[in-house]
């Protein structure tokens, strides 16, 4: 029996060997592109904090620069605490004077109670006074008009007791207490704590840690309470914007496990998870969102954009905001 050899030419293997991978890849390609939700619409985002003055001043120190680590707590920069010295001298010198006034208060409470006594004491005199004349009148041993003027005393005596009472209630009123303080201390004390606070605040400290941004202070600046001056891209506090396209949205829950590749370390995946979805889509919340309503309508995917958290950061890898990325979302269980 005559066996028949066949022998292939390089070429035709090559091209066979080429067949046999294409359809191993294409393969593998379905396989994953059924387990996983992935785009490179991607970008890394972090938490960023605007750094402005809490007082008006002249800055005298800055011992920071542009793009530095700090630490929670490190000075940022330093206003002349001059003024604020000054005006915690100034209401630490009213609190005194206040205090000084409580203890007058108090002295005039005393004083107003004395009086009051001794217009009750001389009331019951006149009052004694006015009985005895009345039985000498009675009997024809004084005249009407005595038993009249006593009789004025009397009214005299009352009216002075009336007005030492309402003296005391007055001074009483004056020295009224709340914790143990009268108002006129409790706002000088609370003078007193701001003026303190401002002081603490000519010193500016970093809020949080990271990686300070956009800076441009300079000493001898003036600034003012409430002007952004620099911003803090906090450290660790990263994370992805993954736009995904509406159709590609199936499987994309919170929970769910995620691969993110930033394109500054292609050779590098940080793990991630899905945190939530964005209730719109970019579009949707653009200052001139798209008039759809019109003669020349054409359909197109939108993006839902979606947070994933990175679950391992690197210091090795350091992260930087708006760096693009690609994110591979697994949508099986």
């Amino acid at each position: 029996m005559t066996k028949i050899a066949f022998r292939l030419s390089p070429r035709t293997v090559l091209i066979l060997l080429g067949v046999v991978i294409a359809a191993v890849a294409a393969a593998w390609y379905w396989h994953e592109s059924g387990t996983r939700q992935e785009t490179d619409n991607a970008y890394v985002n972090a938490r960023i904090v605007q750094v402005s003055s809490l007082v008006m001043g002249q800055v005298v120190a800055v011992p920071v620069r542009e793009n530095q680590y700090v630490h929670k707590g490190d000075v940022l920069f330093e206003i002349d605490r001059r003024p604020f010295e000054a005006a915690l001298a100034e209401a630490e010198g009213k609190l005194r004077q206040a205090e000084q006034g409580t203890r007058q208060d108090e002295s005039d409470v005393l004083a107003a109670k004395a009086d009051a006594a001794r217009q009750a004491a001389d009331l019951v005199n006149a009052e004694s006074n006015l009985r005895r004349t009345s039985e000498l009148v009675r009997q024809n041993f004084m005249s009407r008009q005595t038993e009249d003027d006593a009789q004025a005393r009397v009214n005299a005596s009352r009216a002075g007791l009336a007005a030492a009472q309402a003296h005391v209630e007055k001074a009483r009123a004056a020295l009224t207490t709340s914790e143990g303080t009268t108002p006129a201390v409790r706002i000088a004390q609370a003078e007193v704590a701001k003026a303190r606070l401002d002081l603490e605040h000519a010193v500016m400290r970093a809020p949080e840690e990271g990686w300070i941004t956009r800076f441009d202070l300079t000493p001898g600046t003036v600034v003012t309470p409430g002007n952004p001056l620099f911003a803090i891209v906090v450290g660790h506090s990263f994370w992805v914007d993954a736009n995904f396209k509406e159709t590609e949205l199936a499987g994309v829950v919170p929970g769910r496990p995620a691969t993110v590749v930033v394109d500054m370390y292609p050779k590098h995946a940080f793990h991630g998870t899905v945190q939530s979805l964005a209730g719109g889509t970019g579009a949707a919340f653009s200052l001139l969102p798209a008039q759809n309503a019109n003669g020349n309508w054409v359909k197109i995917a939108q993006r839902i954009p979606v947070k994933i958290s990175i679950d391992d950061p690197d210091p090795g890898y350091p992260l930087r905001v708006g760096a693009t990325a690609t994110v591979a979302v697994s949508i099986v269980h």
